[in-house]
């Protein structure tokens, strides 16, 4: 397995990431998956006996059961794993005080984090998404507080924009808090608009990324193509994706699903791990996010790495996956002599 370094951090994490949303499967979460514990601890050993340290949940998956399920698959194990989860929305209680970024809210659902995960500390804290209506500064007091009372080993955020992860970067410097070292985003061949703002911010601020949904639920997984379009009982269509589908072009991405095809066949490797092996090259992807329904899905998915596809290969998805960026984008990309766009 190759490790990584995660932002700028001292932390080294590996290339691919365990998610398991797909655990539990209950309060709307169950077109996702249903792994329940006997399943789970199977598929926790096998990444661990590829060198898969690192596992992804959130206190929503499931209304806390993805965190009960994984505490009880990492029995024996917690020492040599990372973990990393997710706080900001909300539970089934209705209560306002039990979503958001406040201290008051933080502070109780890491509590409830630690005791369903049966840990005395969680390595990656993240923010799951942006609260407009706290203050920032409360946040990151709060997020500061419980890295210096042992209970969080570092913070992340998830889903922000640009500006909302360069505002808390600022207040981290301001007061001397803990920061975020990494950003856990969406980013596929499919769906590219990370390359935009994040990506710049964060080979500029050295924050790391963690990539979720790689394989755009599914979409890029190698089942659907021209004359083989998604079933109606497939997952996204069963809700079992956090992608729109007004997110989604169908011709692009069957034009991109023909290159992998091609690809898939030069390099004997499959859709999927080619589309895998993409996002593994491109800047601040520190690990990838891999989900798995099955033992042989996951399987599958650990051989996206220890290999490289090649620069012309490369240069092809590129091409194939690029689309035209939003103002002022555009505009910045006519002026190359500025060096504010990307170069890959």
């Amino acid at each position: 397995m190759e490790y990584r370094k995660l932002g700028g951090s001292g932390l080294y994490v590996p290339a691919l990431c365990f998610g398991t949303v797909t655990f539990g499967g209950t309060h709307g979460f169950d077109s996702w998956g249903t792994t329940q514990v006997e399943d789970a601890t199977r598929m926790v050993h096998i990444c661990m006996d590829a060198g898969v340290n690192l596992f992804d949940t959130a206190d929503v998956y499931s209304e806390g059961l993805s965190e009960e399920i994984l505490g009880k698959a990492l029995k024996g194990l917690r020492n040599d794993a990372l973990i990393s989860t997710k706080a900001t929305f909300t539970m089934l209680d209705g209560d306002r005080n039990k979503k958001g970024s406040s201290r008051y809210h933080l502070i109780n659902a890491c509590e409830a984090s630690l005791r369903r995960l049966n840990t005395d500390h969680i390595d990656i804290y993240h923010m799951h998404g942006f609260d407009a209506n706290t203050p920032v500064e409360e946040t990151l007091r709060a997020l500061d507080d419980l890295v210096s009372s042992g209970k969080v080993r570092y913070i992340a955020c998830s889903n922000f924009s640009g500006w909302h992860l360069m505002k808390s970067l600022s207040v981290s410097e301001r007061y001397g808090w803990s920061r975020y070292i990494a950003q856990q985003v969406y980013y596929s061949l499919l769906n590219r608009d990370f390359e935009w703002e994040l990506m710049p911010l964060g080979m500029d601020q050295q924050v790391g990324s963690i990539v979720w949904s790689p394989l755009s639920a599914g979409r890029l997984s190698g089942k659907y193509r021209r004359n083989n379009p998604a079933p109606a009982d497939a997952r996204v269509a069963q809700g079992g994706s956090p992608i729109p589908e007004e997110a989604i072009s169908s011709e692009r991405l069957y034009n991109i699903i023909d290159v992998l095809d091609e690809i898939a066949g030069e390099t004997g490797h499959t859709v999927a791990q080619c589309a895998l092996n993409w996002l593994l090259q491109r800047p601040t992807v520190s690990s990838i996010i891999i989900g798995a329904r099955t033992e042989e899905q996951l399987k599958q998915n650990l051989q996206a790495i220890g290999w490289s596809l090649s620069s012309e290969q490369i240069k092809r998805l590129d091409e194939v996956s690029q689309t035209t960026p939003p103002y002022p984008y555009w505009h910045q990309a006519q002026f190359p002599f500025l060096n504010a766009q990307l170069t890959f």
